[in-house]
């Protein structure tokens, strides 16, 4: 075997047998050549892409050899493309065979020559050092190897990351998070610069600002899941800002907290360019200002969206479809706001489904305005609900159109267990007076030991609740706080 010797002075060639080889490497202090075994290791025949360079190491060179070995190696760097202008002040391997293993093992990763020249410093990264402790690392973590180039592209940085000193502990802080196991690779998918950050920074102090303001410490593992941007947000400039606005328009603290429980990424609007002009649109629309915290509590990304073009829209179609003034148009949008999100089809289709059954435009108009959640419901569920209206219940049209809420109750968890107990009673009342309430008042008013007139209470109460898109059921029953009570009336519309 011949083996190249470097001296100060001269390079000696020598033939010598492979164990002479090794014993003169052992001597020398040189790591002598071994295969990796591992996921990425040359004996993997299953993913021959990750296998080991042939040339893992260089010669030492002086200052003179140092120069001419740059040259080249630009040269071909060149040749193939890659521009290396950002390499002038990176230790750069000594031979040219070294410096193509390094680009023909992150071509075979995936990459190709433009993502090279996005960040050229990657070359400057060992194989055998960096790189691929650093691909076996995140493999084991769960980043799936059929995707390990496309996180690669994505941040490259980690490829000069130490994995014990930077990589594991970032990982394992999730894991204090209480991001399930599994997940990590997908956390760290969508936003791989977390790979990057430091414990005692940012991270640290944005989960330390939300836990004090109210956020249940189990509910930061799936906030990251759903969202890890926020990890990367300074609190005084974004995210304690974004929490004070909320707060100046109403929102208790607690409420704040839970919107963000279930929606981080609320964090993520640009509160100067995009939430501020949002409120200020909806105020410019008739919405009033006392009902802002209700209209964010039940549809929160309605601060995020572009919302003059959506209302200037929803508005014109309310007005020529539906004979829905602008006053009736705000007014349901505060019972409602989900409204500036729906299609032109599927507002339609329940109003066609009145018209269809005789019921005046006008009084459609008045029946949504009361009760926007008509505009959401399915046609299905409207045609089981009116027809025990009209075969079983039996009652004239009009008391449908002043108690449209009817529709958003269930037929056979309410509407038919309640009717039938108040008929085999032989009481009389109206809609709202046996459905508008909870099972226990209901079985007080039955049993008379409640006396009280009726009345239609609070709109953000009537009907159940409705399987809209970004709203979650919650329970019923239970003792509540009033800003608990506020936040489960609103957001269970």
């Amino acid at each position: 075997m011949n083996f190249v010797l470097p001296g100060r002075s001269q390079k000696l060639v020598c033939s010598l047998s492979k164990g002479v080889l090794f014993s003169l490497l052992k001597h020398l202090q040189i790591p002598e050549p071994q295969s990796f075994h591992g996921p990425y290791s040359t004996s993997s025949s299953k993913f021959p892409e990750y296998e080991m360079p042939s040339v893992t190491w260089g010669v030492i060179q002086g200052r003179k050899e140092k120069l001419v070995s740059r040259v080249i190696i630009c040269d071909y760097l060149k040749s193939i493309g890659i521009i290396p202008n950002e390499l002038e002040d990176l230790e750069l391997p000594s031979t040219v065979e070294v410096m193509r293993e390094r680009v023909e093992f992150l071509q075979k990763m995936g990459l190709t020559i433009d993502d090279i020249n996005e960040y050229p410093l990657m070359l400057g990264c060992s194989v055998r050092k960096n790189v691929i402790p650093v691909l076996g690392y995140l493999e084991k973590i769960g980043i799936p190897r059929s995707r390990m180039g496309e996180f690669v592209k994505n941040y490259p940085q980690c490829l000069h990351a130490s994995v014990v000193v930077e990589l594991a502990p970032v990982v394992r802080f999730l894991k204090g998070l209480d991001v399930d196991k599994q997940d990590i690779g997908y956390v760290l998918m969508k936003y791989p610069e977390l790979l990057g950050f430091k414990l005692e920074g940012t991270m640290s102090t944005s989960v330390a600002y939300l836990v004090s303001i109210g956020v249940n410490p189990r509910d930061i593992g799936p906030m990251v899941t759903q969202n890890p941007y926020f990890l990367g947000m300074r609190v005084g400039t974004m995210i304690k800002p974004m929490v004070d606005y909320l707060v100046s328009l109403g929102l208790p603290k607690k409420i704040v907290a839970r919107m963000l429980e279930k929606r981080a990424y609320i964090l993520g609007y640009n509160l100067e360019e995009t939430v501020k002009p949002n409120v200020e649109c909806l105020l410019s629309f008739g919405i009033m200002k006392e009902t802002l915290a209700s209209i964010i509590a039940q549809y929160p990304q309605i601060i995020g969206l572009p919302l003059k073009a959506k209302l200037s829209s929803q508005q014109y179609m309310f007005s020529l479809k539906l004979k829905i003034n602008p006053d009736g148009f705000a007014r349901a949008i505060e019972k409602m706001p989900q409204i500036v999100s729906l299609s032109k089809n599927v507002i339609m289709k329940p109003v066609n489904f009145f018209l269809e059954r005789g019921v005046e435009p006008d009084e459609v108009a008045r029946m949504i305005v009361k009760c926007p959640q008509l505009v959401a419901l399915q046609v299905g569920l409207l045609k089981n609900s009116y027809y025990y209206f009209k075969s079983e219940i039996g009652r004239p049209m009009e008391e449908l159109v002043e108690f449209p809420e009817y529709f958003t109750y269930s037929l056979e968890t309410r509407i038919k267990p309640r009717f039938q107990r108040i008929k085999s009673k032989g009481i009389r009342c109206s809609l709202a007076w046996f459905l508008n309430c909870s099972d226990e008042r209901f079985e007080e008013r039955l049993q008379g030991k409640l006396i009280e007139s009726e009345s239609c209470g609070p709109s953000f109460c009537m009907g159940g609740k409705m399987e809209l898109p970004g709203c979650d059921a919650l329970p019923d029953d239970g003792d509540e706080g009033d800003d608990e009570m506020f936040y489960r009336r609103t957001v269970s519309l």
